[in-house]
Parts: structure tokens; C-alpha cells; sequence
């Protein structure tokens, strides 16, 4: 199973495009809020299982706020990140997916890259695709790649 993740379009779909080319077929897609109105145009673009939640600047969104789901054998936790300070320290996140049961976090919301595998649980950020704040500051996104009975294995892609 592939999975892309991206958060922080900010309405910005022509990297979102560029994303999805370089991604090609996904067996599914999350997006960690911020979509800032693109809910239609992922629909229509994205062919796949699709996971989204809402985030701050997504004011007029039906969007949920979290989402749980399993891929695999692995419970997800989803949400943008922003009711947990994770600009401050993703502990708080991390303690909310122990709480929850769930193997895998993913936030967005800090427009950073993060990733921490741990012995208890898997948190991580795929960065922005449309306003990265990370040292050279290109757009990135994550690929999540899960074969049957195999620990989930996290690629992290910059935008040229």
C-alpha cells in the first residue's frame, strides 16, 4: 500500500499537482488541514481513498477536525495539530496518540518536516507543500509505504 500525506496547501494547487505527478498512484491520500477551500478540486483530482481534516485557516469547512482510521494493522490519528501546540513541542500530540491507541500521528499546522519513530508510536509532519518554513525552504511531502505484516516505512520528498 502506498499513502501520500501532505498538509498546508493554502489553496495552492499547482504544487499539489506537481506533488501528485511526482507521487504517481497512491492507494491513498491524507491531508492534515489546510486545504483553505480545495476540498473540490481534491476530490476531482484524486482518485484514490481520501482522509482530510480541517485546519486553522480553514474557517467555512465542513472538514472534520480529527479522524481516526487504520491502514493496515495500524490505527492512525489524524488532526491539523494546532489545538495540541505542536509549534511549541509535539509531546502534547504524541500523549494524545498514546491515549487514543494509536500507532501513527500525523499533524501538520508548523510547515515543518518531522518524523520520529518510536518503540510506542510513529508521529510525524509532512511539512507545507505551498509554504514551507523549514531550512531551504522547498515543499515537501511524505510517502508511506506498507506491505502486508511489515513495519510502515516513512519517505520524506522536497519539491525542486
Amino acid at each position: 500500500m502506498k499513502v501520500l500525506i501532505v498538509s498546508d496547501t493554502h489553496g495552492n494547487h499547482f504544487n499539489l499537482d506537481r506533488i501528485l505527478g511526482q507521487a504517481g498512484a497512491v492507494d491513498m491520500f491524507i491531508h492534515l488541514g489546510d486545504v483553505e477551500g480545495g476540498e473540490e478540486y481534491l476530490d476531482a483530482v484524486v482518485d484514490c481513498e481520501k482522509h482530510m481534516v480541517k485546519g486553522n485557516n480553514d474557517f467555512f469547512s465542513d472538514l472534520p477536525k480529527e479522524e481516526e482510521f487504520s491502514i493496515g494493522k495500524y490505527k492512525v490519528f489524524i488532526t491539523h495539530g494546532h489545538g495540541y501546540y505542536v509549534s511549541l513541542d509535539p509531546e502534547y500530540i504524541k500523549e494524545e496518540g498514546k491515549a487514543r491507541n494509536a500507532d501513527i500521528v500525523m499533524f501538520g499546522h508548523t510547515h515543518r518536516p518531522y518524523l520520529d519513530q518510536g518503540k510506542e508510536i510513529t508521529v510525524l509532519n509532512p511539512g507545507s507543500v505551498s509554504y514551507p518554513r523549514q531550512e531551504g525552504r522547498k515543499g515537501s511531502y511524505m510517502i508511506m509505504e506498507l506491505n502486508e505484516n511489515e513495519k510502515p516505512c516513512f519517505h520524506q520528498y522536497y519539491l525542486d
